[in-house]
């Protein structure tokens, strides 16, 4: 793996020759959430041409969603506007698992890109919030779409920056430690099995160069704008990386850059806990996260809105309504961003959204 700098915003890429491991046998799958696979959706038409996809690989279900907070307008969007201190304004954008034309087309409509996938909205500002590989088509097609578009985004005076996902541990991990036992409470496991388990795909592995590994592993895992919370996972274990934005950033880059198998997986466990803001307690967890990194808002993917709600719209468990938008919860502090692109056919859906919500 490249050896890189101490933390920084990754809107650079570095530069390096490929690191690749074989991919080995199956192991336990722990981190995805329940539910039966269904078959593969065909990707959308666009008006954005995506590199060629491999296979798409087998989805969960998704379920009764309740009314969006809005429908968007067909068409692409009109480039946003700066706002009155000279910044554009701040979007941000759910779980992609490798779903390249599916990104295309959001950004394209959101008015964030132009019809040749280019970087065409100014001065505004664009967080994703990690989950960019695995069980899509193609994840290292979008890790280089955001890669390419933080530097087209730096050059027009705004910025596209990304959160790390578990996802991003998880690949990160399989490259570097392979099939390497790790100690997990379901017995012996290795960051290669769960992967492969998890959504892995065979031909981001192949692709995966060091390059895209340097700039995964500078990532941060949260940051504070225009008082958002901007987390990847639903959950209150970033207390144990800090009590600081920086800190917890620090902490896990620090893993990143020394840590052994087991502090790796320490890690990606602690980030693949979901539901903390669901239920009776979730508004006083939300506030928890507030009240130490500060914001007003926890802004968050990795837990489908489907899954999160945990309604089945009939007695054939197909949904009542499709996701058309993020999901306001946890008593107004908590925003859920993963739309469930994965359920793309059962009414789930890459979601954009420009902050503040109404």
């Amino acid at each position: 793996m490249t050896p890189v700098d101490s933390y920084a915003w990754p809107d650079q890429p570095d530069t390096g020759a490929p690191a690749v491991h074989p991919l080995e046998s199956p192991g336990f799958d722990f981190f995805t959430p329940p539910g039966a696979a269904v078959p593969p959706t065909a990707p959308a038409a666009s008006p954005v041409p995506p590199p060629t996809p491999a296979p798409p690989p087998v989805d969960p279900p998704t379920m009764d969603l309740g009314a969006p907070l809005a429908t968007p307008a067909p068409g692409g969007a009109p480039a946003p506007a700066p706002a009155a201190d000279g910044w554009g304004p701040l979007y941000v954008i759910g779980d992609v698992h490798g779903y390249l034309q599916e990104l295309l087309d959001a950004l394209h409509h959101s008015g964030l890109i132009d019809a040749e996938g280019h970087w065409c909205a100014g001065r505004a500002r664009v967080w994703f919030l990690g989950d960019f590989t695995d069980r899509g088509p193609d994840g290292i097609g979008v890790i280089d779409l955001v890669m390419r578009l933080a530097a087209e985004a730096a050059a027009s005076g705004g910025y596209c920056r990304a959160l790390m996902g578990n996802h991003e541990l998880l690949l990160l991990g399989a490259d570097r430690f392979g099939d390497e036992p790790v100690h997990s409470s379901a017995g012996t496991a290795s960051f290669l099995a769960a992967w492969r388990l998890n959504g892995g795909q065979p031909f981001d592995m192949e692709r995966l160069e060091d390059h895209h590994v340097a700039w995964l592993t500078r990532l941060p895992a949260m940051a504070v704008e225009d008082g958002h919370l901007l987390v990847h996972s639903d959950t209150t274990a970033y207390l144990e990386f800090g009590t600081s934005v920086d800190a917890v950033n620090d902490a896990i880059h620090e893993v990143l850059l020394h840590g052994d198998a087991d502090e790796w997986w320490d890690a990606f466990r602690r980030m693949t806990k979901r539901f903390g803001f669901r239920g009776e307690a979730g508004p006083l967890a939300a506030r928890e996260l507030l009240e130490t990194y500060g914001g007003s808002r926890v802004v968050h993917g990795h837990s489908p809105i489907p899954y999160l709600l945990g309604e089945v719209g009939g007695e054939d468990g197909r949904p009542a309504n499709p996701v058309l938008g993020p999901m306001v919860y946890a008593d107004d502090l908590a925003v859920a961003m993963d739309g469930g692109v994965t359920m793309e056919g059962e009414g789930g859906r890459l979601l954009v959204a420009r902050l503040p919500l109404n």
